[in-house]
Protein backbone atom coordinates (compact mmCIF):
# COMPACT_ATOMS: atom_id res chain seq x y z
CA UNK A 1 0.00 0.00 0.00
CA UNK A 2 1.50 3.38 -0.68
CA UNK A 3 0.04 6.66 0.36
CA UNK A 4 0.67 9.30 -1.32
CA UNK A 5 -0.16 12.66 0.29
CA UNK A 6 -1.51 15.79 -1.78
CA UNK A 7 -0.66 19.48 -1.15
CA UNK A 8 -4.08 19.86 0.76
CA UNK A 9 -3.06 19.09 4.33
CA UNK A 10 -6.38 17.44 4.62
CA UNK A 11 -6.52 15.00 1.86
CA UNK A 12 -4.46 11.95 1.92
CA UNK A 13 -4.54 9.80 -0.83
CA UNK A 14 -4.41 6.03 -1.21
CA UNK A 15 -3.89 3.05 -3.77
CA UNK A 16 -3.08 -0.38 -3.42
CA UNK A 17 -0.11 -1.17 -6.40
CA UNK A 18 -1.49 -4.70 -5.94
CA UNK A 19 -4.74 -3.65 -7.40
CA UNK A 20 -3.35 -2.91 -10.77
CA UNK A 21 -1.01 -5.75 -10.73
CA UNK A 22 2.72 -5.93 -10.87
CA UNK A 23 2.83 -5.28 -14.93
CA UNK A 24 0.45 -1.64 -14.31
CA UNK A 25 2.40 1.69 -15.12
CA UNK A 26 3.09 3.35 -11.71
CA UNK A 27 1.24 6.75 -12.12
CA UNK A 28 4.11 9.25 -10.17
CA UNK A 29 3.43 10.69 -7.25
CA UNK A 30 3.82 14.05 -8.76
CA UNK A 31 0.92 13.72 -11.02
CA UNK A 32 -1.62 12.21 -8.52
CA UNK A 33 -1.15 15.64 -5.97
CA UNK A 34 -1.81 17.87 -9.38
CA UNK A 35 -4.85 15.87 -10.17
CA UNK A 36 -6.44 15.63 -6.39
CA UNK A 37 -5.15 19.08 -5.36
CA UNK A 38 -7.08 20.60 -8.71
CA UNK A 39 -10.38 18.59 -7.76
CA UNK A 40 -10.05 19.63 -4.25
CA UNK A 41 -10.28 23.16 -5.27
CA UNK A 42 -13.18 23.37 -7.83
CA UNK A 43 -14.78 21.19 -5.04
CA UNK A 44 -14.12 24.21 -2.11
CA UNK A 45 -15.05 26.88 -5.07
CA UNK A 46 -17.95 25.15 -5.85
CA UNK A 47 -18.94 25.61 -2.16
CA UNK A 48 -21.44 28.08 -1.07
CA UNK A 49 -20.63 30.09 2.39
CA UNK A 50 -24.09 30.67 3.45
CA UNK A 51 -22.67 32.62 6.54
CA UNK A 52 -21.67 35.53 4.09
CA UNK A 53 -24.87 35.79 1.84
CA UNK A 54 -26.47 39.19 2.20
CA UNK A 55 -29.53 38.77 4.26
CA UNK A 56 -27.51 36.55 6.70
CA UNK A 57 -24.73 39.42 6.35
CA UNK A 58 -27.62 41.61 7.32
CA UNK A 59 -28.87 39.47 10.24
CA UNK A 60 -25.73 39.49 11.84
CA UNK A 61 -25.94 43.50 11.99
CA UNK A 62 -29.81 42.88 13.48
CA UNK A 63 -28.18 40.83 16.27
CA UNK A 64 -25.16 43.93 16.63
CA UNK A 65 -27.80 46.42 17.01
CA UNK A 66 -29.82 44.25 19.29
CA UNK A 67 -27.34 43.80 21.38
CA UNK A 68 -26.19 47.54 21.83
CA UNK A 69 -30.11 48.25 22.31
CA UNK A 70 -30.05 45.34 25.38
CA UNK A 71 -27.05 47.75 26.91
CA UNK A 72 -28.65 50.89 26.91
CA UNK A 73 -32.46 50.00 27.76
CA UNK A 74 -32.37 50.51 31.75
CA UNK A 75 -30.79 53.84 31.17
CA UNK A 76 -30.78 55.59 27.67
CA UNK A 77 -34.00 55.30 26.34
CA UNK A 78 -33.74 57.06 22.56
CA UNK A 79 -30.50 55.42 21.93
CA UNK A 80 -32.20 52.41 23.08
CA UNK A 81 -35.02 52.89 20.79
CA UNK A 82 -33.20 53.99 17.91
CA UNK A 83 -30.67 50.55 17.76
CA UNK A 84 -33.78 48.39 18.35
CA UNK A 85 -36.24 49.96 16.06
CA UNK A 86 -33.12 49.99 13.04
CA UNK A 87 -32.52 46.05 14.15
CA UNK A 88 -36.67 45.67 13.73
CA UNK A 89 -36.58 47.49 10.53
CA UNK A 90 -34.32 45.31 8.69
CA UNK A 91 -36.13 42.47 9.58
CA UNK A 92 -38.20 43.82 5.90
CA UNK A 93 -34.95 44.31 4.48
CA UNK A 94 -33.51 40.87 4.81
CA UNK A 95 -36.23 39.30 3.22
CA UNK A 96 -36.29 41.49 0.01
CA UNK A 97 -32.65 40.92 -0.13
CA UNK A 98 -33.30 37.12 -0.02
CA UNK A 99 -35.50 36.64 -2.29
CA UNK A 100 -33.43 39.37 -4.66
CA UNK A 101 -30.21 37.30 -4.84
CA UNK A 102 -32.09 34.33 -4.60
CA UNK A 103 -30.21 33.72 -0.47
CA UNK A 104 -33.24 32.25 1.73
CA UNK A 105 -31.86 29.90 3.62
CA UNK A 106 -32.89 28.04 7.03
CA UNK A 107 -29.75 29.57 8.55
CA UNK A 108 -31.78 32.66 7.56
CA UNK A 109 -34.82 31.87 8.72
CA UNK A 110 -33.48 30.50 12.22
CA UNK A 111 -31.13 33.77 12.94
CA UNK A 112 -34.15 36.05 11.78
CA UNK A 113 -36.79 34.17 14.44
CA UNK A 114 -34.21 34.08 17.16
CA UNK A 115 -33.33 37.59 17.23
CA UNK A 116 -36.85 38.65 17.10
CA UNK A 117 -37.77 36.58 20.22
CA UNK A 118 -34.51 37.59 22.11
CA UNK A 119 -34.84 41.40 21.17
CA UNK A 120 -38.78 40.77 22.64
CA UNK A 121 -37.86 38.73 25.49
CA UNK A 122 -34.84 41.36 26.35
CA UNK A 123 -37.45 44.51 26.04
CA UNK A 124 -39.85 42.12 28.38
CA UNK A 125 -37.20 41.76 31.08
CA UNK A 126 -36.32 45.28 31.05
CA UNK A 127 -40.06 46.30 31.38
CA UNK A 128 -40.90 43.77 34.04
CA UNK A 129 -37.94 46.04 35.82
CA UNK A 130 -39.89 49.04 35.04
CA UNK A 131 -43.36 47.85 36.37
CA UNK A 132 -42.41 45.16 38.91
CA UNK A 133 -46.36 44.53 40.09
CA UNK A 134 -46.88 42.96 36.24
CA UNK A 135 -43.61 40.68 35.99
CA UNK A 136 -46.24 37.39 36.02
CA UNK A 137 -48.12 38.81 32.87
CA UNK A 138 -44.37 39.94 31.24
CA UNK A 139 -43.24 36.32 32.14
CA UNK A 140 -46.07 34.99 30.41
CA UNK A 141 -46.16 36.55 27.63
CA UNK A 142 -42.49 36.01 27.04
CA UNK A 143 -43.13 32.28 28.05
CA UNK A 144 -45.46 32.27 24.82
CA UNK A 145 -43.27 34.13 22.69
CA UNK A 146 -40.20 31.69 23.01
CA UNK A 147 -42.17 28.30 23.14
CA UNK A 148 -44.74 28.54 20.55
CA UNK A 149 -42.58 29.94 17.90
CA UNK A 150 -40.18 27.86 18.57
CA UNK A 151 -42.28 24.39 18.24
CA UNK A 152 -43.85 26.16 15.02
CA UNK A 153 -40.53 26.79 13.01
CA UNK A 154 -38.84 23.46 14.67
CA UNK A 155 -41.58 22.00 12.66
CA UNK A 156 -41.45 23.82 9.56
CA UNK A 157 -38.43 22.72 9.36
CA UNK A 158 -38.67 18.98 10.08
CA UNK A 159 -41.18 19.35 7.22
CA UNK A 160 -38.79 21.02 4.57
CA UNK A 161 -41.07 23.83 3.98
CA UNK A 162 -38.84 26.94 2.77
CA UNK A 163 -40.27 29.46 5.14
CA UNK A 164 -42.26 29.47 8.80
CA UNK A 165 -45.18 31.74 6.54
CA UNK A 166 -45.68 28.59 4.43
CA UNK A 167 -48.86 27.01 5.46
CA UNK A 168 -50.45 23.59 4.03
CA UNK A 169 -54.26 23.55 3.48
CA UNK A 170 -54.20 20.90 5.91
CA UNK A 171 -53.27 23.62 8.42
CA UNK A 172 -55.51 25.28 10.38
CA UNK A 173 -57.16 28.61 8.89
CA UNK A 174 -56.35 31.66 11.55
CA UNK A 175 -52.92 31.02 10.38
CA UNK A 176 -53.32 30.79 6.89
CA UNK A 177 -55.02 34.21 6.97
CA UNK A 178 -52.43 35.63 9.23
CA UNK A 179 -49.30 34.87 7.04
CA UNK A 180 -50.13 35.25 3.58
CA UNK A 181 -52.55 38.11 4.26
CA UNK A 182 -49.22 40.90 4.22
CA UNK A 183 -51.61 43.23 5.84
CA UNK A 184 -53.12 41.41 8.35
CA UNK A 185 -49.52 40.64 9.53
CA UNK A 186 -48.12 43.84 9.35
CA UNK A 187 -50.85 44.96 11.47
CA UNK A 188 -50.67 42.72 13.74
CA UNK A 189 -46.90 42.43 13.87
CA UNK A 190 -46.73 45.98 14.18
CA UNK A 191 -49.48 46.75 16.87
CA UNK A 192 -47.79 44.22 19.41
CA UNK A 193 -44.20 45.80 19.14
CA UNK A 194 -45.91 49.05 19.18
CA UNK A 195 -47.62 48.06 22.01
CA UNK A 196 -44.40 46.92 24.34
CA UNK A 197 -42.09 50.09 22.92
CA UNK A 198 -45.48 52.30 24.48
CA UNK A 199 -45.07 50.64 27.32
CA UNK A 200 -40.81 51.22 27.37
CA UNK A 201 -41.26 54.71 26.26
CA UNK A 202 -43.92 55.87 28.83
CA UNK A 203 -40.99 54.88 31.41
CA UNK A 204 -39.35 57.75 30.46
CA UNK A 205 -41.36 60.28 28.91
CA UNK A 206 -45.37 60.73 29.55
CA UNK A 207 -45.36 62.48 25.72
CA UNK A 208 -47.74 65.37 24.48
CA UNK A 209 -51.27 65.51 25.58
CA UNK A 210 -54.03 63.72 23.67
CA UNK A 211 -57.70 63.38 25.09
CA UNK A 212 -56.59 63.97 28.50
CA UNK A 213 -54.22 61.17 28.48
CA UNK A 214 -49.95 61.24 27.47
CA UNK A 215 -49.56 59.85 23.97
CA UNK A 216 -47.97 56.95 24.41
CA UNK A 217 -49.73 55.87 27.45
CA UNK A 218 -52.65 56.13 24.73
CA UNK A 219 -50.72 54.33 22.32
CA UNK A 220 -50.56 51.55 25.06
CA UNK A 221 -54.21 51.72 25.54
CA UNK A 222 -54.77 51.05 21.92
CA UNK A 223 -52.34 48.40 20.91
CA UNK A 224 -53.08 46.46 24.32
CA UNK A 225 -55.84 44.66 22.36
CA UNK A 226 -53.86 43.66 19.21
CA UNK A 227 -50.73 42.41 21.96
CA UNK A 228 -53.50 40.16 23.10
CA UNK A 229 -54.77 38.68 20.18
CA UNK A 230 -51.04 37.99 18.92
CA UNK A 231 -50.52 36.31 22.07
CA UNK A 232 -53.48 33.96 20.98
CA UNK A 233 -52.23 33.11 17.75
CA UNK A 234 -48.68 32.79 19.14
CA UNK A 235 -50.77 29.96 21.31
CA UNK A 236 -52.24 28.57 17.87
CA UNK A 237 -48.89 28.49 16.75
CA UNK A 238 -47.58 26.13 19.13
CA UNK A 239 -50.68 24.03 18.93
CA UNK A 240 -50.22 23.77 15.73
CA UNK A 241 -46.91 22.77 15.34
CA UNK A 242 -47.38 20.04 18.14
CA UNK A 243 -49.53 18.99 15.81
CA UNK A 244 -47.69 18.33 12.90
CA UNK A 245 -44.64 17.71 15.23
CA UNK A 246 -46.78 14.27 16.19
CA UNK A 247 -47.84 13.52 12.89
CA UNK A 248 -44.07 13.79 12.24
CA UNK A 249 -43.47 10.94 14.84
CA UNK A 250 -46.42 9.04 14.03
CA UNK A 251 -44.84 8.66 10.28
CA UNK A 252 -41.35 7.76 11.50
CA UNK A 253 -42.12 5.34 13.69
CA UNK A 254 -44.62 3.89 11.42
CA UNK A 255 -41.93 3.32 8.58
CA UNK A 256 -39.34 2.21 11.45
CA UNK A 257 -41.94 -0.76 12.11
CA UNK A 258 -42.41 -1.77 8.55
CA UNK A 259 -38.43 -1.71 7.87
CA UNK A 260 -37.98 -3.54 10.84
CA UNK A 261 -40.67 -6.45 9.72
CA UNK A 262 -39.50 -6.43 6.55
Amino acid sequence: MIKVPSQLPYLLISFDINHFGRSSTFIPNIILKKYFHISALKMTESQENIFLFVPNIIGFGRVILAIISFYFMPTHCILACVCYVTSALLDAIDGHAARYFNQSTKFGAILDQLTDRAGTACLMMTLATFYPQYTFWFQISMAIDITCHWMYLHTVTLQGKASHKFIDMSENPIMRIYYTNKLVLFFMCAGNEAFYAALYVMYFYSGPTVLGIGLYKLIAIISAPVAIVKAGISVLQGVVGAINLSTIDINERAALAAKQKN
